[in-house]
């Protein structure tokens, strides 16, 4: 069987299945529906009932009152004035003689015994259970097939009198399924007719529509053919597969197939190509800009609204697809310049400009031929440089370069020191040994000396214990947490000792989480090093603030006081090993926090003030981390996928 056919016949069977669906659905909701009228119909003949029979309790009542106030007189007087009354029995037989799906009518007491009824031999016997209409009603269509069209069954309809909020009496409506049955048997068949025509109809259409469809497929197929050999798939010749009489559809897969197969190869080396160059941008902290021949941007890094002084949380993606006049103001420093060089059509080689703000900033432009379709489709790279960026990421490889040659140094002296340490100390306690406590003046102070020795031996043992953990490689544990979270965890820990030294600290941090792939414990130590650093900075208390922010791909944390500041020529070596300023201070604490960093890709500054009178004075240390790739790095890999696809599309 060929494929088109076999398409066809799956069209129409799929068609089939629908309408019949369709149609029991349509079926089910008839039959619900009139079910729903003989109830409403019924309903109306048992409040029929129940008022006849009011009218003749009441009305007997006043003929017969009871003899005494006894229960058994109250009902022996109801029973002989339901009896009693002709008009109670003339509505019950007639309702009983005209309705179509009414078997019987009775009226019974609270006890269920049969008081009076259309059927002689159902009075003064319990009456039997049925079930209630109203259950069948609200039940599921299942339930309603059965009922209707099962084995025969009577099903009540009852309304209550009542006595002092007391069910007194009941009236009764039985209605009999095969009565319902043969009122409903005349329209279902209808219904059945005509979702059968439908379906049918439906069938016959579906497979006209799927044919009339498939036929454009055979010149799909010759197209494809032609368009997979210009692009070099297919070997043979253009005419060797006319004159055969294959399955359309089957051709039309098979071009599809190898057409696919040579999408997917483009498509893995763009997207290798393209994840790379991603994780240049996010880490990068040059402008980089690339635009069309038509100027148009089709790639742009994170670090490009810095230059253009954007707001921190604006996204840059939406700055793919804009032209060049969009994206630089002609009237700002920055865009003028820019604007003239693309204008003059020449290369530019590490230009500097100052902006607005003082910044000094060089940009470059480097023109791309694509050597395929001539001048006019050449790309430009914009490229733009912060100096003062420059200068700090020289000093950060500084202070690197001076940690890590501080490590080798701690490495190896720790080595060489920790032996003759340990073989003094061995001596020492040998020496101690052999002094008597409490015995000859001389050595009493010789034991005085002795103890003087071994304390300042334990006293260098910790500091060679101190270089060796500090030299020593750290196995990182990397997660992804979010860094409010580990502010918090670090927040708890110094609570109790901030609020002892009278430090206030508040945490300003935004809504939407900063997921970064850190190690949680070594990331608490370095936060926890700079808020003792800070606490230790303000001995009468003060005010702290630790801000959390976006920096776009970044996380920043501030850690802000109100201390003594630090002085200018301080700053550069705040972070070497066993420098400090403070007379209980190890000289440890910021180093580690700076090794830390470096060891999760993040970077630190430090800006503070030591002027008494300024408004100003105190410390800002500043860290930032990378964020977690997210959908950030996802939504500008797909603007920059979307502005690409346009352009090639303008050219085609």
């Amino acid at each position: 069987m060929r494929l088109k056919t076999k398409l066809v016949l799956a069209a129409t069977g799929l068609t089939f299945a629908i309408v019949l669906v369709l149609s029991a659905l349509f079926v089910s909701e008839l039959l619900r529906q009139r079910i729903e009228q003989t109830a409403a119909a019924n309903d109306v003949l048992v409040h029929e009932v129940w008022l006849e029979t009011r009218k003749a309790v009441e009305a007997g009542l006043r003929a017969n009152p009871p003899v005494d106030k006894s229960d058994a007189a109250l009902h022996e007087a109801v029973v002989n004035a339901l009896r009693s009354q002709t008009a109670l029995s003339d509505v019950m037989n007639t309702i009983v003689r005209y309705s179509p799906t009414v078997q019987d009518v009775s009226v019974t007491d609270a006890h269920g015994l049969t008081l009076v009824s259309t059927d002689p031999d159902a009075v003064d016997d319990k009456a039997v259970f049925r079930f209630s209409l109203a259950s069948v009603q609200n039940g599921p269509i299942s339930r309603q097939m059965r009922v209707v069209f099962g084995r025969p069954r009577v099903l009540d309809i009852s309304q209550s009198l009542e006595r002092n909020g007391v069910p007194f009496l009941v009236v009764h409506v039985g209605v009999r399924s095969t009565f319902l049955k043969n009122t409903y048997e005349p329209w279902l068949l209808d219904a059945l007719i005509f979702a059968s025509l439908a379906a049918l109809a439906a069938m016959l259409s579906a497979g006209l529509l799927a044919n009339v469809a498939l036929r454009p497929l055979e010149a799909i197929s010759a197209r494809l053919e032609i368009l997979t050999r210009a692009a070099g798939a297919i070997p043979e010749r253009l005419g060797e597969s006319r004159g055969t009489r294959t399955d359309e559809v089957v051709r039309v897969t098979r071009t599809l197939d190898r057409l696919g197969e040579q999408m997917r190869t483009q498509e893995a080396g763009y997207t290798a190509l393209q994840a790379n160059l991603n994780q240049m941008l996010d880490t990068l902290r040059d402008g980089v800009l690339l635009f069309t021949a038509d100027r148009r941007a089709v790639m742009v890094s994170d670090a490009v609204a810095y230059f253009l002084g954007a707001p921190l949380n604006e996204d840059h993606e939406k700055l793919v697809g804009m032209r060049l006049e969009e994206i630089f103001a002609p009237d700002s420093v920055l865009g003028e310049a820019v604007l003239e060089a693309f204008a003059e059509g020449s290369q530019v080689s590490a230009q500097a400009i100052t902006l607005e703000d003082g910044r000094q900033v060089q940009f470059s432009l480097d023109r791309i031929d694509d050597g395929l379709s001539g001048a006019g489709n050449v790309t430009t790279l914009l490229t733009l440089r912060d100096m003062e960026s420059v200068a700090q990421l020289g000093q950060e490889i500084e202070v690197a370069r001076r940690l890590a040659a501080i490590g080798r140094l701690t490495a190896g002296v720790g080595h060489e020191v920790k032996n003759p340490i340990n073989a003094m100390v061995l001596h020492l306690e040998l020496l101690r040994g052999k002094l008597v406590p409490g015995g000859v003046e001389a050595f009493g102070g010789a034991q005085r000396h002795v103890d003087i020795l071994a304390g300042e031996m334990q006293r260098l043992d910790r500091v060679v214990q101190t270089l060796a953990d500090f030299s020593r490689p750290m196995e990182l544990h990397l997660r992804e947490h979010d860094l409010r979270q580990v502010v918090g965890i670090v927040m708890e820990l110094t609570a109790a000792e901030m609020q002892e030294n009278q430090v206030h600290v508040v945490v300003n941090a935004p809504r939407e989480p900063l997921t970064v792939r850190v190690d949680a414990q070594l990331m608490q130590q370095a936060l926890l090093n700079l808020l003792l650093n800070g606490m230790q900075a303000m001995p009468d208390g003060g005010a702290m603030v630790v801000r959390l922010r976006r920096d776009h791909h970044f996380a920043v944390v501030e850690v802000i006081d109100e201390g003594v500041g630090i002085p200018p020529e301080l700053l550069p070596r705040i972070f070497e090993l066993y420098f400090t300023t403070k007379p209980k201070g190890s000289g440890i604490g910021l180093a580690m926090t700076y090794r830390i960093l470096q060891l999760h890709g993040g970077a630190m500054e430090v800006r503070s003030s030591a002027d008494p009178s300024s408004v100003e004075r105190g410390t800002t240390f500043t860290f930032r981390l990378p964020l977690a790739a997210g959908a950030a790095t996802e939504s500008r890999k797909a603007a920059a996928a979307g502005a690409v696809q346009k352009e090639l599309g303008e050219r085609v």
